[in-house]
């Protein structure tokens, strides 16, 4: 049955993290009947254990929605639901390309926070219609008015209609759904035209291969047709096509303004691009979508299995992941003290721990992770200009004549009672003001340039703790800057580590390498010969710290007798330990690494 596109209505929910969008999702399909009372659970779309663990939107999850309306017609909704994190913000984009409208969830207690901002900005990118939402209306301290005049001023949107609603208690969830008909544009696009559709997501299955989630801009698909991957150039033959209601659900077609999923037999993994056109073979398009923008990652590090046998194992399951997440980069890597691995590039720190806990759980594999770094640019002596990732690449200091370090434009709202401690650390990171306006009575807005490295490691803990959770944080990347940076670099016995090497400010390389050469004197395991752990740069040594030897009693059997007896037994001790310290090869604990890249700034 074929449903008429002014019926249909596809939106997004936008949100800061913790503001309701699961919830909201959750009750706007309780609503329409998706979900039976037996299936039901909290956070539904959140399908990822690290998800649930942790209470965040990690992917980008989609529904089809039926809801009968006022006018007595019964309209076809898509839902995305889309992460809050600052790190997965490429989610968000793909989810908002597939939508003509968004709700902009705020917390009525809590008001506009910096994600809410900058999730804004770019659904206004994508000339989305917004209807502002306000939740958690059952609190106590929800405050309906001043929100709005809020989100008047700060996001410069009318909020005098926004809803009032309580996800939690299921209160206003009518009103929000019918204002997603009344007031969100139907998509546009042309049935009889030829098919377009935009690939939206993908992921691996073990028994179907690559399932592809798409939105049909124009056209029309059913099972046994013949596609064409414009940006691969690939051909495949339609198997099955359906739509989540929340479950997968096979359907005869999905036409102009549809979003659903397609199984092709894709098998290879590499000819997935998200942000494709998909066209038909016999009858093609003239040209391809413009898909999106690509995004650019800005922390890196690698990943070495603790197994070297299992190389070829975290190869695949890199492919694998990265269908599902295109948003990080990875090429291969090696290093002297932990073989063959791969260099990743990925969008910030969260995103680094959900790559690494999803290759740990759904892959099963054991990782080292080397220090996390940005992107340095280094002009040398003869005049050339190249990139940095890896710090173990940086070429000797009579080389270099200038460097360059990321900066970025960091936007913070801070409640007035954590005003000061957060200037503080914002100075402490070698944050420059650019503004600072109280928004309300009691709610800061500031606007700092820093360097990424800062940010880079714990800022955003460190953020969290200091204002007890309610600060927010967001940040754009603002071009580069000439720093006096230095590399840090740990050696043991005299042999570099290079998974523990970093660039640093000048200023902080003592400090830094004195901390990491004495949490190295508490973690590393005694040897039958003494550790030299040293911190240099540019082959000056700034610390060191030795491990003292453990001592094997040698003369034990020797009771009474000759004292040169012992003496020989000793000196053939001795001789061996030379012997050991020149060969000896040091096992660094996995621990190691870990507590070194928790040591604070």
């Amino acid at each position: 049955m074929h449903i008429n596109k002014n019926f249909i209505r596809n939106f997004a929910i936008i949100a800061h993290i913790d503001h309701g969008k699961s919830t909201l999702a959750d009750a706007l399909m309780r609503i329409c009947g998706a979900l039976e009372q037996r299936h039901e659970k909290e956070q539904f779309l959140d399908n990822m254990d690290i998800e649930r663990e942790r209470g965040i939107t990690i992917k980008a999850q989609t529904v089809r929605l039926k809801f009968k309306a006022q006018d007595g017609n019964v309209y076809q909704l898509n839902l995305m639901d889309t992460p809050g994190h600052v790190d997965f913000s490429y989610e968000v984009s793909r989810s908002l390309a597939a939508c003509e409208g968004s709700l902009l969830v705020v917390d009525a207690s809590q008001g506009v926070e910096a994600q809410t901002l900058a999730n804004v900005y770019k659904a206004i990118e994508n000339n989305h219609t917004l209807i502002p939402v306000l939740n958690k209306m059952d609190l106590p301290s929800a405050d309906p008015e001043n929100i709005k005049i809020q989100i008047q001023h700060l996001i410069g949107i009318p909020a005098e209609d926004a809803i009032e609603v309580s996800a939690k208690k299921g209160i206003g969830i009518e009103a929000v759904l019918q204002a997603i008909v009344d007031r969100l544009p139907c998509p546009q696009g042309d049935e009889t035209a030829c098919l377009k559709a935009l690939l939206v997501d993908s992921w691996y299955d073990a028994y179907l291969g690559v399932i592809l989630l798409v939105r049909i801009i124009d056209g029309i698909i059913t099972p046994k047709k013949k596609i064409r991957m414009m940006a691969a150039n690939a051909v495949y033959t339609v198997e099955q096509i359906g739509v989540f209601t929340p479950y997968p659900n096979p359907v005869e077609h999905l036409a102009c303004g549809e979003v659903g999923y397609i199984i092709a037999n894709v098998k290879a993994v590499g000819d997935c691009h998200i942000g494709d056109t998909i066209t038909e073979e016999n009858r093609p398009a003239e040209e391809a979508l413009p898909g999106f923008k690509s995004c650019t990652p800005v922390v890196f590090c690698s990943l070495f299995p603790v197994e070297a046998g299992d190389f070829d194992k975290l190869k695949e399951s890199l492919a694998k992941l990265h269908l599902n997440d295109a948003s990080f980069s990875y090429e291969m890597d090696s290093s002297n003290a932990l073989g063959f691995g791969f260099r990743l590039g990925l969008l910030g720190l969260l995103h680094l721990e959900v790559v690494q806990e999803r290759l740990e759980r759904e892959f099963d594999l054991d990782l080292i992770i080397t220090a996390p770094s940005v992107i340095y640019k280094i002009q040398l002596q003869n005049g050339t200009w190249i990139d940095l990732h890896n710090p173990s690449d940086m070429p000797s200091p009579n080389e270099i004549k200038s460097m360059m370090e990321p900066w970025i434009k960091a936007t913070l709202f801070v409640p007035d009672a954590y005003v000061g401690s957060i200037l503080t650390l914002l100075v402490e990171r070698r944050g420059i003001r650019e503004s600072l306006e109280y928004v309300t009575p009691t709610r800061a807005l500031m606007v700092y340039r820093m360097p990424l490295n800062e940010v880079a490691f714990d800022f955003y803990d460190t953020l969290k703790s200091l204002s007890r959770g309610h600060a927010s944080f967001d940040y754009e990347m603002n071009g580069y800057e000439e720093g006096e940076l230095v590399l840090l670099s740990i050696a043991l016995n005299g042999d570099p580590i290079h998974a523990l090497s970093f660039v640093v400010p000048k200023v902080r390389a003592y400090d830094k390498g004195r901390a990491i050469c004495e949490k190295l004197k508490e973690i590393l395991p005694r040897q039958l010969f003494p550790i030299a752990i040293q911190a240099t740069v540019g082959g000056k040594i700034l610390a060191r710290e030795t491990v003292s030897a453990l001592r094997k009693n040698v003369t034990a059997k020797c009771y009474g007798g000759d004292i040169t007896r012992k003496r020989k037994l000793l000196e053939k001790q001795k001789e061996g330990k030379k012997r050991m310290r020149q060969f000896g090869n040091i096992e660094i604990p996995q621990k190691a690494f870990i507590e070194v890249l928790k040591i604070g700034k």
